[in-house]
């Protein structure tokens, strides 16, 4: 199955957080962070606000940024994703 996102909204797939510290400590999966950086699966069209056209700025592929509670987890033939819009993603990860 293939998600499509509608208007300005992006398909993502959180990348897997560090299960050791720095200095080597294993962290149990109740202490890590839910992880930040993911990567685009899909990008919607875009969509007009106020007459006034958003454009999309990410592409499928690209490594972003995004808030902490962004979005909303979906699971979908075994795999979990988030669908946010745009506007809470923060930066493309280069």
């Amino acid at each position: 199955m293939k998600i499509k996102p509608l208007g300005e909204r992006v398909v993502i797939k959180m990348l897997e957080s560090e299960e050791t510290t720095k200095s080597g400590i294993v962290l149990p999966g109740t202490a890590k962070e839910k992880p930040q950086v993911a990567e685009v699966v899909a990008v919607g069209p875009g969509t007009v606000v106020d007459g006034k056209e958003i454009k999309m700025e990410v592409k499928v592929g690209d490594k972003v940024l995004i808030s902490k509670y962004a979005g909303t987890e979906v699971k979908l033939d075994g795999a979990e994703y988030t669908i946010l819009k745009q506007s809470d993603i923060l930066a493309v990860v280069e």
